[in-house]
């Protein structure tokens, strides 16, 4: 598949889960140091990856995420500390749907719910998670635990309830909608933690990522220890995401420019495949739930790229 060129600098990559080869790449001038930002819209065809839409913002876009509701429905996480809806389908005019504006720093982090499809999260650099439901003006909830940004907040995929989050303090936090409070503090690194994702076969093992290069597995029912740890990355490692299509397979992006495959079930071997296909800081990754081994990564190199897992981002 033939890259795609941003204009700006890539942020985050995500799957539509409704429609087969549609990608959302946030991205933000200057790196995200400041300026303005774009939310783009792209569809996989057989001449590579093709604008559908774009949405211009005042400032940075650090992340999006699909409507697990609404096929055409796509959130925006801005630098100026608000939330953008678009809508796809409806004329510019008509765009942004939505604006929310509650947070007082960048938002950095946004996550559907899988299980209760009408709400959302996003986590912010003002310390801070909230819960936003589409329907309502305001955000329904706000928890406050961690002492410095939130990284990432995404949602366990069996549970409406239960998320977690990676913070800039060290620590990954689990969380119940229903209790104020974390349900579990994890001391997960020495560093800040710049990522955490839920296993989509066992809603008790999530990864952790952070800035001291390592990938952390571990079991919410015993966080004494970490189940294993994965190294290799020789810098920060921004993203781990699980595979949807298979439980031990899990993909990372980092600060090194590559995006690395792993099998979390051969700890001593469990690096799969490495790509080095960015010139710059990788620092999106996505896995496409609609086809089996479909990989995005997106970086600061302004390319969008898309392959299957066993292949070469480059091929085309």
């Amino acid at each position: 598949m033939a890259p795609f060129r941003t204009a700006f600098n890539g942020y985050a990559v995500k799957f539509s889960p409704f429609e087969e080869g549609r990608i959302a790449v946030a991205t933000s001038q200057n790196f995200g140091i400041i300026g303005n930002g774009r939310q783009y819209v792209l569809q996989m065809t057989p001449n590579g990856l093709v604008e559908v839409a774009q949405f211009d913002t005042k400032d940075g876009v650090y992340d999006c995420a699909w409507s697990e509701e609404n096929e055409n429905i796509l959130v925006s996480s801005c630098g100026d500390g608000s939330i953008k809806v678009w809508d796809v389908a409806a004329p510019p005019q008509a765009n942004p749907l939505r604006h929310f504006q509650e947070h007082t720093r960048e938002v950095y982090s946004l996550s559907w719910n899988l299980v209760r499809r009408n709400v959302f999260l996003s986590g912010s650099w003002d310390d801070s998670i909230k819960l936003w439901d589409m329907n309502s003006p305001a955000s329904l909830a706000t928890f406050k635990d961690h002492t410095y940004c939130v990284y990432a907040a995404n949602w366990n995929p069996a549970h409406a309830d239960v998320f977690v989050s990676a913070s800039g303090d060290c620590s990954v936090k689990v969380w119940d909608l229903r209790q104020a409070r974390p349900t579990l503090n994890l001391a997960a690194h020495a560093y800040e933690v710049l990522s955490a994702d839920w296993c989509k076969y066992n809603d008790c093992v999530l990864a952790t990522a952070s800035v001291d290069k390592s990938i952390k597995l571990w079991d919410v029912r015993a966080p004494e220890r970490e189940l294993t740890t994965l190294l290799g990355h020789t810098y920060a490692v921004r993203k781990v995401i699980f595979s949807p299509h298979a439980e031990n397979i899990l993909a990372s992006c980092s600060y090194d420019m590559s995006v690395r495959l792993w099998d979390a079930a051969a700890p001593e071997d469990a690096l799969v495949r490495l790509w080095d296909h960015h010139s710059e800081f990788a620092v999106g990754l996505d896995f496409s739930t609609l086809s089996e081994g479909m990989l995005a990564s997106c970086g600061w190199d302004e390319m969008v790229h898309v392959w299957n897992q066993n292949g070469d981002p480059r091929a085309q």
